[in-house]
Parts: structure tokens; C-alpha cells; sequence
């Protein structure tokens, strides 16, 4: 329902983005068979889902850029309840065949002291992991910011660093201020605010930029960064559910429809993505062309869809995201 005042937004179908391929020094050449693409260039290690800059791959809107469709129907995306003409979330797979560098994001008071509109509070869900795969998150207990200083300047802040081992299926919270770094043997889905701001302590003698005085400021060195526990409920698992995203498993047995998808006590209306972790899907619904959901894609399903159903076309492990404002939870 509308608030009062305001008109009632135009419908828009769900529509599947098009992946954009990043390359990073540490990425892979070939990404097959999770994506059908070889670098020609630098390694690819991000493939964004839904950055300003990926391309509507669907429907009447297909070719624009997200960044651009967000500013002229931000209210149909995400509804009259929360104004905004910027995508909330970015969400990427992480392809790391070498360690990335040990970093940090700002927390939204940082970040917007130094001019930028937002932090970046993120979550990675392991889509698989090599035995003994690893990532770090978080100082350990009893370490002071100057030792972590003294780590960057002899090499030495590994020694510092939270270790946690990895497996397919975990869910891990990296709350602004928490430093952290990945390492090889995993393919991530990252789940973050919409902002690309990193701060860099240390790159294994990489020739990029660090930002050792940021990140010190950035560094909060008790977070409430780990691994998250699954909550099985009646209908869906939730995988994590904070300020800024949420994160739910959803079986689909067959096909479920979109009125199904919305978890109780949450709002009715926003904006939803449908990430298929494994297998594939087709959303379909009167008035609008069948949407495909293959492997590993993303559908954006706008606050102002009309209804649909969501169809196991096949082995399909859907991963429904939603922005949660702060303070907007029940």
C-alpha cells in the first residue's frame, strides 16, 4: 500500500541482470564452469551482480544501466517507503586464486567524513570451498592497534588476524571496522552496501596504493564479525539478518509463488533479489515475458512487481537478498 499522499508507482516485472566481469591482480584467467568467460587481459576476480554499472539483461528496460534505472524509478525499485535514487546493495562472486590484500572498510561516519556517502558493512556466503580454505576476519583478542601497526611495517600482521575456516554453505558478517582479508580455495557471494571503498594495510608487496592511516582510523578491534548460524524457520532458512541485508535460503519444491517469498513481520513492499546458488529457474507471471534464472544469475524483483511464481526448472538453490535500512527491522 502507498503512504498517504503519495501515488500509487507504475508496475515493473522482474528482470535479470547481466553479469559485468572485474578484473582483479589475484582473480582467475578462467572462470568456467561457474561463467562462461576467459580474461584476455588481468585476471577476473569479481563478477558483480548488481553494481550501477551492469546492465538490465531483461524486459523493456534491457540495456540500461542499473545506476540509471535507480535514478529514474527509484520509488517502483524500491518502494514509497524508502526514497532513495541509489541501488543499496552491491552483490558480486569473489574469484580469489591469490590472498587479498588485508583491509578494512569505513563504518558511514567515517566514510562520510572523508566525503563519501556510505561505509560498507558486508557478508560473504561460501558457494563452495576447497578443503582447509580460509579467510580472515577480525583482530585477535588482546591486540592493540599499535602492534597492528608494527605488523604492516614488518610483515608481520597475519600474525595478528582472526583465522576462519571455511565451507561450503557458511555465512560470515564483516561489519565496517573489521579487518579482513581472503584467501584462495573459495568462491564467495558478497553481499555489501552499495560503495566500493576500501581501505588497504597491507598487499604481500603488490605495486597498488595502501592506506595504512585510514585503515588504522577505520579499525574497530572488537566487531561483531564471524561466521552467523543459520536460523531454520517453517518455510526458509535465514542466513543472516543485520542492518543494511538480509540473507535467506528459500526451498522451492516445484514452483512457490512471489507472495510466499516475503517473510512474515517484514515490509510487504521493497526491492528483492533471487540469486540462484545452484540450478536453474524461471520466474514467470500474467503480463510479462518469462524471465530465466540460470546459474549462478540474479533476478531484481522491484518493490512495484506484479505477482509471479518462481519455477525449479532444475536442481535450483534459490538465495533471496533484501535491503535492510538500520532501523527498518522488526
Amino acid at each position: 500500500m502507498a503512504m498517504a499522499g503519495k501515488p500509487t508507482p507504475p508496475e515493473m516485472a522482474p528482470f535479470r541482470i547481466a553479469p559485468r566481469f572485474v578484473g582483479r591482480v589475484w582473480g582467475y584467467q578462467d572462470l568456467r564452469p561457474w561463467y562462461d568467460r576467459v580474461a584476455d587481459g588481468e585476471p577476473i576476480g569479481e563478477v558483480w551482480l548488481t553494481g550501477d554499472e551492469c546492465l538490465v539483461a531483461t524486459g523493456p528496460h534491457a540495456g540500461t544501466k542499473m545506476g540509471e534505472l535507480f535514478l529514474e524509478d527509484s520509488q517502483v525499485l524500491l518502494g514509497t517507503a524508502v526514497v532513495s535514487p541509489q541501488s543499496p546493495l552491491l552483490i558480486k562472486v569473489l574469484f580469489a586464486k591469490e590472498k587479498l590484500s588485508v583491509q578494512v572498510h569505513p563504518d558511514d561516519q567515517l566514510a562520510q567524513k572523508y566525503g563519501q556517502p556510505r561505509g560498507k558493512s558486508e557478508c560473504w556466503l561460501a558457494l563452495a570451498a576447497e578443503p582447509g580454505a580460509q579467510v580472515a576476519c577480525g583482530i585477535k583478542p588482546g591486540v592493540t592497534l599499535e602492534q597492528i601497526k608494527e605488523g604492516i611495517h614488518a610483515g608481520t600482521l597475519e600474525e595478528s588476524l582472526t583465522m576462519l575456516t571455511v565451507a561450503a554453505g557458511d555465512t560470515i558478517f564483516v561489519e565496517a571496522g573489521t579487518v579482513h582479508a581472503i584467501w584462495p580455495g573459495s568462491i564467495l557471494l558478497e553481499t555489501q552496501q552499495n560503495c566500493d571503498l576500501t581501505y588497504r594495510m597491507y598487499d604481500y608487496g603488490r605495486p597498488r596504493e595502501l592506506h595504512i592511516e585510514k585503515s588504522l582510523e577505520a579499525t574497530q578491534l572488537v566487531t561483531r564479525a564471524g561466521k552467523i548460524a543459520p536460523m531454520v524457520r517453517a518455510d526458509r532458512t535465514t542466513l543472516l539478518d543485520v542492518d543494511y541485508f538480509a540473507i535467506e535460503r528459500i526451498p522451492v519444491a516445484g514452483n512457490r509463488t512471489s507472495v510466499s517469498l516475503l517473510e512474515e513481520g517484514k515490509p510487504a513492499h521493497g526491492l528483492a533479489y533471487l540469486f540462484a546458488a545452484a540450478g536453474t529457474g524461471r520466474i514467470a507471471g500474467p503480463g510479462f515475458d518469462a524471465v530465466e534464472l540460470p546459474a549462478y544469475g540474479i533476478v531484481a524483483i522491484p518493490a512495484a512487481s506484479p505477482e509471479f511464481a518462481v519455477e525449479d526448472r532444475g536442481g535450483l538453490d534459490l538465495i533471496r537478498i533484501t535491503p535492510n535500512w538500520p532501523g527498518m527491522r522488526p
